[in-house]
């Protein structure tokens, strides 16, 4: 989509971090904005931000992305208010603890539930309203590093990555067609307040898992911290829309554990006496 201007944008996670400054992006490229953000506070002060600033209409919907009901309500909201959705970005996302000392099954339901399940209800959602529209459309969906490097283990925060970028792929070949693009962003360290996610803890699940302390927590608060600005990382993601662009990563010095990744691949293939291409027939 290299025409921008005049269409609107649904983003989830939209209060806050990445999520807000694709907002931002998007409004600054002359689109009109629909936040959703299970933080209703924070969206409002979300919102309130955008007056005064001469750019196309921002507006906010509660969401909680895990209820399949409340992201029919939320896109029914966008559409009565600007009529038609065009970029949709399923960007909510929470933090989780790892290893199996420290992971339980309450961390696996909140983590899939939000991290994936938010992004399967955004797609189910989204994708038949800008079919019928006809006129071309954009997904994008927040994944991670994690994705592709499981450095962090076993842990739910991993496993929903993976699965948001495997959901991407394959949407991108079904939606191709359409003229509907697909994105997976799959950043690195971003100073958002990822690491403070368990404020949102849902109270159905009970009293949260205790909070993981200790060097690795420390080491990994310090990341976040000093990671790469949320503003950046939304730079991207509008050039990836307009340049149709399916994977977007943000930090260069990545590229090699996951190159070294790739090459793991290849010599178990070869441990085969086949070369790939050899052995997919």
């Amino acid at each position: 989509m290299r025409d921008l201007a005049g269409k609107t944008a649904f983003v989830t996670g939209g209060a806050s971090g990445v999520g807000l400054a694709m907002g931002r992006a998007f409004a600054a490229a002359g689109m009109k904005v629909m936040f959703a953000d299970i933080e209703t506070k924070a969206l409002d002060e979300a919102v309130a931000s955008f007056k005064g600033d001469n750019l196309p209409e921002v507006r906010g919907v509660q969401c909680d992305v895990r209820d399949p009901a409340a992201v029919d309500r939320a896109a029914h909201a966008a559409i009565d208010a600007f009529g038609k959705v065009h970029v949709v970005c399923n960007n909510a996302g929470v933090g989780g603890t790892s290893g199996t000392d420290n992971v339980n099954l309450k961390d696996w339901r909140w983590v899939v539930d939000i991290n994936l399940m938010g992004v399967v209800h955004g797609v189910k959602t989204f994708v038949p309203l800008i079919k019928r529209q006809g006129e071309g459309g954009h997904i994008v969906n927040t994944a991670s590093m994690a994705g592709f490097l499981p450095g962090t283990g076993f842990g739910p925060y991993t496993a929903t990555k993976f699965a948001v970028v495997g959901i991407s792929e394959a949407l991108q070949v079904e939606l191709e067609p359409a003229g509907i693009g697909v994105s997976v962003l799959c950043p690195g360290w971003v100073a958002t307040k990822i690491t403070d996610s368990r404020r949102n803890w849902p109270k159905e699940y009970g009293d949260p898992p205790p909070r993981i302390e200790g060097p690795v927590a420390a080491r990994i608060a310090e990341l976040v911290k000093n990671g790469m600005q949320p503003a950046d990382v939304a730079a991207l993601v509008l050039n990836a829309i307009q340049n149709n662009q399916l994977y977007i990563f943000t930090h260069p010095h990545m590229r090699p554990p996951l190159e070294k990744r790739v090459d793991r691949f290849m010599a178990a293939y070869r441990k085969l006496g086949l070369a790939p291409q050899e052995q997919a027939r």
